[in-house]
């Protein structure tokens, strides 16, 4: 899939579930349930044990689900995902040898930021979409409007803070797509035996997608 390919899914599903899990087995659920919810797009952090065979598990039983790697911090660790079948990759901050390695391999690499210094870094770097993270944290959904002044056509997806409360905040300030943790795979839920919790909320935030892009073509 090409990398243009892979960025128009991400806009257009408009969640980028984020898994953290204790074990394979809750992440494997985490995506079960997410899936069932509507959004068929997970990024697996390299925090989940064994996350390289819960991204292979994945990508082979889901031929139209796009799964990713989060939290790769080194070309080594790359080099293993995309191995395992990550479609993109994710980093906290901005890793030049890991956007060199995706660009290799013809994989996205989404590169973290959140200061207008650290958005120049990426961009000169050839990245075309940016993790703005953390951003509950450092302003919410104005930090978004406040990057897009100066960067109006950047690709942001923030991360850290979002949930269904302030999904149609950050929508408005300009996010391309939100990166979405335990607000979304509720680890809790799962250990409740309550699936059906996180497939409802992604069904909540699958509404608000569509919701806002539907707000944006009457605009267009």
């Amino acid at each position: 899939m090409h990398v243009e390919t892979i960025i128009r899914r991400i806009g257009e599903i408009g969640i980028m579930p984020v898994i953290r899990a204790a074990n394979p087995d809750e992440a494997l659920r985490a995506v079960e349930a997410i899936c069932a919810g509507g959004i068929s797009i997970v990024e697996i952090t390299m925090t989940v044990p064994d996350a390289p065979r819960v991204l292979r598990e994945v990508a082979r039983a889901n031929s139209g689900f796009l799964v990713g790697a989060g939290t790769v911090l080194n070309a080594e660790q790359a080099e293993i995902c995309i191995d395992a079948g990550a479609r993109f990759l994710i980093s906290p901050g901005l890793a030049p040898e890991v956007i060199r390695t995706a660009a290799k391999h013809g994989v996205l690499a989404i590169p973290g930021a959140f200061t207008p210094s650290e958005v120049m870094a990426a961009l000169e770097l050839g990245v075309e979409v940016i993790k703005i993270f953390p951003c509950g944290s450092g302003g919410g959904p104005s930090h978004i409007k406040a990057l897009r002044g100066p960067f109006p056509d950047c690709r942001f997806i923030p991360t850290g803070g979002v949930s269904l409360k302030n999904a149609e905040e950050y929508f408005s300030a300009g996010a391309f797509a939100l990166g979405i943790g335990a607000e979304l795979a509720d680890l809790a839920a799962l250990r409740k035996n309550e699936p059906h919790r996180i497939t409802e909320a992604a069904k909540s935030l699958t509404a608000i997608v569509h919701k806002h892009k539907a707000k944006l073509a009457v605009q267009a």
